[in-house]
């Protein structure tokens, strides 16, 4: 094979890696758009009126993202742990108590991030809360990850029917707090909602277009070089061997 041959072989093969880069990034910023439709849908819903759940009975696509306000007696021994949730880079478990509303129904509270070494273990009972609660907060699909309680599953296993949602308690100054021995105290942290961000897609956009960018001016200055080397090199006269 030539060398121009070779050269050209090598640009139709970076041709095509770019494009897929390029392809890679066109799908980013369609990841984006769609970001960015979810959120806009999220806000609309996160600043809707709080709806009440006292007495009433709702759909799951009406509570996912919605403020819910909801007042009953939490079922401590009933409550479940996600594990594994960290807080600022520390271990520690969310704690999941159900909330027995006046219908007979339950709907489950995550009450907040309680520190603890392995990420598995912790006294629950120091978190506790008082038995009557007016909870608010935001409704969220669940599970929300691995090892989240799950209300689908739940509900055989418990003496009441359950929301098909988890309650995240809203934060509220100062936080839930518990008393140890020696009169110090334990945090329960409540998570913040999610933040209404656009995510890496754009980032990662920029990121694969900048290798298309790369690879096809890279692959053509490298030719060009090959092009005027080879013009340099010295013509053998007529009849050398």
């Amino acid at each position: 094979m030539s060398v121009a041959r070779r050269d050209l072989v090598g640009l139709v093969l970076a041709l095509l890696v770019a494009g897929v880069c390029v392809g890679l990034g066109v799908w980013q910023l369609d990841r984006l758009a769609e970001r960015r439709l979810y959120n806009a849908r999220l806000a609309v819903a996160r600043a809707r009126p709080p709806l009440d759940l006292r007495g009433q009975r709702f759909p799951a696509d009406s509570l996912r993202d919605r403020q819910l306000r909801a007042r009953g007696l939490y079922d401590y021994a009933q409550e479940r742990l996600w594990h594994g949730r960290s807080y600022e880079g520390v271990p520690g478990v969310d704690l999941i108590t159900p909330l027995r509303l006046a219908d007979g129904a339950a709907i489950l509270v995550d009450r907040g991030w309680a520190p603890s070494p392995d990420g598995y273990h912790v006294d629950a009972s120091a978190y506790r809360e008082p038995d009557s609660a007016a909870v608010e907060g935001f409704g969220a699909a669940a599970p929300r990850g691995r090892g989240d309680a799950d209300p689908a599953h739940l509900t055989d296993s418990l003496p009441y029917p359950l929301l098909p949602v988890v309650l995240e308690a809203a934060p509220a100054p100062p936080p839930t707090a518990a008393a140890k021995p020696g009169g110090a105290h334990w945090v329960l942290r409540r998570w913040p909602p999610a933040p209404l961000s656009g995510g890496p897609h754009l980032s990662y956009a920029i990121q694969w277009f900048s290798f298309a960018v790369i690879i096809v001016v890279g692959s053509i200055a490298l030719v060009r070089k090959r092009g005027d080397r080879e013009l340099r090199l010295p013509v053998p006269p007529r009849g050398y061997q």
